[in-house]
């Protein structure tokens, strides 16, 4: 088992950035900002917009595909930052459905572990069929539970994306990887994912709400394809691609600390 350094993840990141920051930013525009701001134009409520027709919802769907695999290239670049941008992309765009898969099989796991703790909310006599279900303590004691649980195995699947884009394995080797490499540093890297995301909600809050504000008051409400949503859709795409970007960065250099000593480790001498 090899100790992980956040803190050297850290520098490198910051040197990867520095020597290599257009290259990585030339994909990210491509495959996370353009993306991001064509779902963010025809749907501005994201998640929260029930009434939004079935086109908008695939219209979504295929640009979050997109964006996963601007991660795999963004994290192929940072890697080996030899690589050419054009080669970078179609490694992203090669290995993105079998990373996809495997996300696909870590949320049915999800579902698995769902069901127990919805089986015990029903016997504890809560009323599943509510709307909205009221907030007990057998509902809170579970809910955290299932969230303790959730993290666990997010933290210790964190490094699935780096293995997917570094390693030529199909989705059940990408799980296992990500699950062996990460033995024994669960706590660095709970902490470096707490930290990370606690910056990028403030960030993006921050953001959002300053923007809103002022494309509200000069435009009026936002509304789907208009010249309001576009502008908040640029920024949130901007916002969007530097954090990918930067959490890109710093999974890979995560990964290679991780398996630096493991023989099993293959990085891929070219993009193709």
């Amino acid at each position: 088992m090899r100790q992980l350094s956040i803190s050297a993840a850290w520098e490198e990141t910051k040197a990867i950035l520095a020597h290599d920051g257009s290259l990585l930013m030339t994909v990210a525009l491509a495959l996370i900002a353009l993306p991001t701001a064509i779902s963010n134009l025809v749907n501005p409520g994201g998640m929260n917009n029930p009434s939004a027709p079935w086109w908008v919802d695939l219209v979504s769907f295929v640009c979050s595909v997109i964006a996963l695999a601007g991660q795999l290239s963004l994290i192929r670049l940072a890697i080996c930052p030899s690589i050419t941008v054009g080669a970078a992309i179609t490694h992203g765009l090669r290995r993105m459905p079998i990373y996809f898969v495997s996300l696909l099989m870590l949320v049915a796991a999800l579902f698995v572990i769902a069901v127990p703790c919805v089986l015990l909310l029903g016997a504890m006599g809560v009323p599943l069929s509510a709307k909205p279900i009221p907030v007990t303590t057998p509902v809170v004691v579970v809910s955290l539970l299932f969230v303790a649980v959730v993290l666990f195995f997010g933290v210790r699947l964190l490094m699935s994306s780096a293995v997917a884009s570094a390693e030529d394995t199909g989705p059940v080797a990408i799980i296992t990887r990500s699950w062996r490499l990460t033995a024994g540093n669960w706590w660095p890297l709970f902490g470096f994912l707490i930290v990370f995301l606690v910056g990028v909600i403030v960030l993006l809050i921050a953001v959002g709400s300053a923007i809103g504000a002022v494309v509200v008051l000069l435009m009026g409400p936002v509304q789907a394809m208009s010249a309001g949503a576009l502008i908040i859709a640029l920024v949130q795409a901007l916002c969007s691609a530097a954090v990918t970007t930067l959490f890109a960065v710093m999974l890979a250099r995560i990964y290679l600390q991780l398996s630096h000593d493991d023989p099993q480790a293959s990085v891929p001498s070219s993009g193709i």
